[in-house]
């Protein structure tokens, strides 16, 4: 009962911690207030304002009392077994809070202390502030004697100056050696540092390996949630759809071509003209808009790689890449080139996921937004497709299972990434009676020109031509009335083989055409009557682009120019070695395919050109990238694609 109280009491306590040591280890409180002093004595000789004589015998004896008490086995054992005290035994011991709360978290695991990386200095802190501390001694004394020589030096210019004495100057030499002696100590550590620092850069890279690696995985596995979530919203869909029929109705269900039509009471399905609405089959604007929103998050992995990193590289096709396109970065990708093929991309992992088959001829000209695709070909006619009409193939070739029939185990592990595309065709659009060479649709509306020399206005809801534009009518228009058309058949046209509508852009009543003339009109779709033309290019307009303030457009004369939409003039223009077959810009550049085996990029802020592309750094001996001829751009995510057939990914 008395040993109970006593240790309650805190004179019990401090006598308990001094008769049987500091938790077992034999250490006692006297111990560490001695340690304690003994370095707050080392600490005021070397930080106090201690003579300058007396301040490195102080510094040298502190050094030798603590490295002798430290060699001491006794006292090593004491230390090390203090150290490696763990919380549990802190908080049974009878120890203060405070001291048990300081030292529970300076408490380091051993994995934790294996990482600390072996610093290369040979010197201690010690050494290192002492030589920082003597270096600012110098400089103030070297102060005060340099003033003290310009004085001498100005009484000797009057009666003559006397030579130092001999201690004064070996005293001077001491103090030049000493310095030397400090500047050795923090050369070193300067150098320590440096390596420390380099140890450190090395290990973030390699965390930042990892966590690009891990943000990889996150986004293929967003990809596959959001592909299942997308195809459950379709299935729901078709619910909905199919709740409005009559419990009576023994109709079969409808093949995957009718799977977006509207309700049997629509009035286009009374037209007696027609053997099948076309409501049948493109979906409505409302279903359109519900896809474009789907896309629940972006993703962003290549904004954390260099400019003119590769991400991917696809042997597409057997001949020359004519158009290309995506939806968003690491999305969908619309390919076709000169083999008579349109392929289908999954840009997340590179592969080929189906054909879109129906064009007799090659096609020229393509665009993907969101799962609408539209394909302007050699033979004359546009057509339209609906990604999300792709369905699963398993190994065997069988289609993926009915609705509400479950896939069993085997028949999971036996599924195939492939898909087949052919209910994804909607419908054609046949007016033109040469190949069609450039389309851009937008919303309801789609505007294709073709080498017949005309544009023609679709509606995409109604399924058929609304407008015929005669680009030759134009012009002669513009001509009679002294406008500014320069349109000369026999010496604009440097070369035969370009194509005379070259590209297009539509914005509701907008639109922007180049031509072969090397005219960029704009036109009014409400009127069908040219607005403006801008005259500059000397050779075929290939390519064209425009936001709300500029409209940026390439020409085989090897120029791209920037023209001002509110003034109608050239904003800024630049040249390259070849003619432009390709160009698209974002918020930040502008790239272009100009005849070589790299893109060239502009970068509108900083105003200076680089290049991107396997074609950089190509060594000389080995076989050289070929030219590339098609390029698209989208929030810094490139994709090019060359003339032998190789399609490529970069980061821009």
């Amino acid at each position: 009962m008395d040993k109970h109280r006593r240790d309650e009491s805190p004179s019990g306590l401090s006598d308990i911690v001094e008769q049987d040591g500091l938790l077992g280890t034999g250490l006692t409180t006297r111990h560490i207030e001695a340690f304690g002093r003994k370095v707050t004595t080392t600490a005021n000789h070397l930080m106090g304002p201690a003579a300058e004589s007396t301040s490195g015998t102080h510094y040298h004896n502190a050094l030798v009392d603590i490295q002798r008490e430290l060699r001491r086995p006794n006292a090593q054992r004491k230390v090390f077994s203090l150290t490696q005290t763990t919380p549990t035994d802190l908080v049974r011991s009878k120890l203060s809070t405070a001291e048990i709360q300081s030292r529970a978290i300076s408490s380091l695991p051993d994995d934790l202390l294996a990482n600390i990386p072996d610093s290369s200095s040979s010197y201690s802190l010690f050494e290192g502030f002492q030589a920082s501390q003597d270096d600012h001694e110098y400089r103030k004394v070297h102060r005060r004697r340099a003033s003290k020589s310009k004085k001498a030096l100005k009484d000797g210019e009057t009666r003559g100056a006397l030579p130092s004495a001999p201690s004064e100057l070996k005293k001077e030499r001491d103090v030049l050696n000493h310095r030397l002696e400090l500047m050795g100590v923090r050369k070193n550590m300067c150098s320590s540092e440096i390596h420390e620092i380099d140890t450190k850069i090395a290990n973030l890279h390699n965390m930042r390996r990892i966590v690009l690696d891990r943000l990889a995985g996150l986004e293929m596995e967003e990809a596959d949630l959001e592909h299942e979530v997308n195809g459950l919203d379709q299935k729901l869909e078709d619910l909905q759809e199919e709740q409005p029929e009559t419990p009576t109705a023994t109709t079969p269900k409808s093949s995957a071509v009718n799977d977006d039509s509207v309700g049997s009471d629509d009035p286009a399905m009374d037209a007696s003209f027609m053997s099948e609405s076309i409501y049948q089959k493109i979906p409505s604007p409302k279903s359109v808009k519900q896809r474009s929103i789907r896309k629940r998050s972006m993703p962003v992995l290549h904004e954390h790689f260099a400019p003119g990193s590769q991400i991917k590289e696809m042997p597409a096709h057997n001949d020359i890449v004519t158009a290309i396109d995506f939806d968003f970065p690491f999305g969908t990708m619309v390919s076709a080139a000169l083999d008579d093929t349109v392929r289908v991309w999954d840009l997340n992992v590179g592969r080929c996921t189906g054909f879109l088959e129906g064009h007799n001829a090659s096609v020229r000209c393509l665009q993907i937004e969101d799962n609408i695709v539209a394909t302007g070909s050699m033979d004359a006619s546009v057509k339209l497709w609906d990604l999300s009409r792709a369905r699963s193939v398993t190994r065997d070739g069988r289609l993926t299972k009915p609705e509400g029939e479950e896939d069993s185990a085997d028949d999971a592990h036996e599924m195939f990434h492939s898909t087949t595309l052919e209910d994804c065709h909607v419908f054609s659009l046949d007016a033109h009676v040469d190949e069609v060479t450039a389309l851009h649709f937008r919303g309801n509306t789609l505007i294709s020109g073709s080498a017949d020399k005309t544009l023609r206005q679709w509606d995409l809801v109604k399924g058929r031509c609304v407008q015929t534009l005669d680009v030759l009518w134009a012009a002669a228009q513009a001509d009679t009335l002294g406008g500014d058309s320069q349109w000369r058949p026999s010496g604009r046209m440097p070369d035969a083989s370009a194509d005379f509508v070259g590209a297009l852009q539509c914005f509701d009543a907008a639109l922007a055409c180049g031509t072969a003339d090397g005219m960029v009109r704009l036109w009014d779709l409400r009127s069908g009557q040219v607005h403006r033309s801008l005259v500059g290019h000397t050779g075929p307009v290939t390519c064209l682009q425009f936001d709300d303030v500029h409209l940026v457009t390439g020409s085989m004369d090897r120029s791209i120019r920037i023209w001002d939409l509110r003034t109608g003039s050239i904003f800024d223009a630049y040249a390259y070695d070849h003619p432009i077959t390709s160009m698209m810009f974002d918020a930040k550049r502008i790239v272009a395919a100009a005849g070589e085996n790299v893109v060239k990029v502009y970068d509108k802020g900083e105003g200076h050109h680089w290049d991107c592309g396997a074609g950089v750094g190509a060594d000389e001996q080995g076989p050289s990238p070929a030219t590339v001829e098609r390029v698209r751009l989208k929030d810094g995510f490139l994709v090019e694609g060359r003339k032998d057939g190789i399609v490529s990914a970069w980061t821009c």
